[in-house]
């Protein structure tokens, strides 16, 4: 199967389903209008639908953890306006509003509640979500979100790198990652250019204040008896592990798992504890 460059691929959108870009059976892409935007979803698995929120740098790909977790649950991963495959809906000038679009999405889509993962910018999104209606959720995993403004250290300001540093330093040892270079579809210029619009988008919508919302952990309060579990890497540089106390200080009910040597990405730097974590909290 010939691999198209993202850039023709993305002529596509008018389509209801596209076929796999990676030749992949695993999943496939499904085009949803929400409020007139037309919103890129990878579908794959089966089993009980599980919604992943992906993270600042746009939808990394499909991965081994992926493929695991598919065997029992049905992922849908959106892919956010302004991010990937997904046009920007000019409206969405924040994470809040984010919030609110994937909570028009669960009603209409008739998913809610579900559960749901949520990485970094993506577990921001969720973290939102979870302040406004808490019942969108079954159960939800934060795996090292933005949000909260860390009482000790600072989220990296990543816009001070370029965007290979930016993704390089998302893990603690790049050699020793196994699908690093398979990463937003392996080292290229069509990487490069993925890589920087979504730091475009990621700065339009949380440049100031920076990768948080000084009013998220106020709101949060509504869900601390949302059966939530925290992941984050002993090695975040991202952001630092210290926030995760400041989650469990207003999500009472979240527990947290910490993987040693291990940045920002233990999905793919500790696939294996990663997927047992998850199963387990989520049967």
């Amino acid at each position: 199967m010939v691999r198209l460059p993202w850039y023709v691929a993305h002529k596509g959108r008018d389509n209801p389903i596209m076929a796999s870009s990676n030749g992949s059976p695993e999943w496939k892409e499904e085009v949803v209008q929400v409020d007139g935007s037309a919103l890129v979803v990878v579908r794959g698995g089966t089993g009980r639908p599980l919604l992943v929120l992906h993270e600042e740098l746009g939808w990394p790909g499909w991965l081994k953890w992926n493929s695991a977790l598919a065997r029992s649950r049905t992922l849908i991963i959106p892919q956010h306006p302004g991010y990937s495959r997904t046009e920007r809906a000019e409206w969405i000038s924040n994470i809040r509003d984010m919030a609110g679009f994937y909570a028009r999405y669960l009603v209409e889509q008739h998913l809610a509640p579900i559960d749901a993962i949520g990485f970094s910018l993506g577990g921001w999104i969720a973290a939102e979500m979870a302040a406004c209606n808490p019942a969108q959720f079954r159960k939800l995993v934060l795996v090292a979100p933005m949000g909260v403004r860390p009482k000790e250290g600072a989220i990296l300001d990543f816009f001070q790198l370029m965007a290979l540093k930016h993704l390089f330093v998302t893990v603690h040892d790049a050699d020793a990652t196994e699908e690093y270079d398979q990463l937003y579809g392996g080292e290229g210029p069509e990487q490069f250019e993925r890589l920087e619009e979504a730091r475009a988008q990621s700065a339009r919508l949380a440049w100031a204040p920076f990768m948080h919302n000084p009013s998220l952990p106020h709101l949060l309060g509504v869900a601390r008896s949302l059966p939530t579990l925290l992941l984050w890497g002993r090695e975040d540089k991202v952001v630092p592990l210290s926030a995760a106390a400041d989650y469990q200080r207003v999500m009472s009910s979240a527990s947290l798992r910490v993987f040693d040597n291990c940045g920002h990405r233990p999905e793919v730097e500790t696939p294996s504890e990663f997927v047992r974590e998850v199963e387990s909290f989520f049967s």
